[in-house]
């Protein structure tokens, strides 16, 4: 799988996705990460890519042919490519979306916006799915887009290095526990429940599925 990120600071990406298991994943070539700023395509000195929206309102909004042109260059002659446009009003991603993306596609675009949004045209030009992460609005894409990505990329083979890490192929409680089996905190002993160092596997399905 290889994701593409349209961004006018493709820096942010780097923390996240050069860490842990992504870093891992890179490495051993089972995904790739690209990165196209709009700001590369334009020839004014001041490498300005925004202007004031048409019929007023505060802020900037990112003109349409930076984004395009960049977009042209991420997608190329790529086949079985899937371009994302992040929005507040896009269809919630989930589970089932980053499954079904993983197994139909081979590239991604996500166009990340910043300030007030990027020109519409863009999508006339470049159609695509439309996501939300939440029902709240965020100074950029690039958050999301991470998200994304990264629920994507636990469904490739080899990313988390055992099938069984997925979620959705065993029962996974949200209550985890580790050694040691007690401790004391502010004269308070906490413990783990009794079902999990029981040893009767059948009892410890039983409980992460009821919990």
């Amino acid at each position: 799988m290889n994701f593409h990120f349209i961004s006018l600071f493709p820096e942010v990406f780097e923390s996240y996705l050069g860490s842990s298991i992504l870093k891992r994943a890179t490495d051993d070539k089972k995904i790739s990460f690209s990165y196209y700023n709009p700001r590369d395509f334009v020839t004014n000195k001041a490498k300005q890519v925004d202007q004031k929206p048409y019929g007023g309102g505060p802020g900037m909004v990112i003109q349409a042919e930076p984004v395009i042109k960049a977009m042209s260059k991420a997608i190329g002659k790529k086949k079985n490519v899937l371009i994302i446009h992040l929005s507040p009003t896009g269809k919630s991603f989930t589970t089932a979306e980053a499954q079904k993306i993983q197994k139909e596609y081979k590239h991604v675009v996500i166009v990340c916006g910043r300030y007030e949004g990027i020109d519409s045209r863009v999508k006339e030009v470049f159609p695509g799915a439309e996501y939300t992460i939440g029902d709240y609005v965020l100074t950029g894409g690039e958050l999301p887009a991470m998200v994304i990505s990264d629920a994507i990329a636990r469904y490739i083979p080899g990313v988390l290095g055992k099938f069984e890490s997925n979620e959705t192929e065993r029962a996974a409680s949200h209550d985890m526990y580790t050694r040691p089996e007690e401790f004391t905190y502010k004269k308070k002993t906490y413990g783990v429940p009794e079902v999990l160092i029981g040893g009767d596997h059948s009892k410890i399905e039983e409980w992460r599925r009821e919990n």
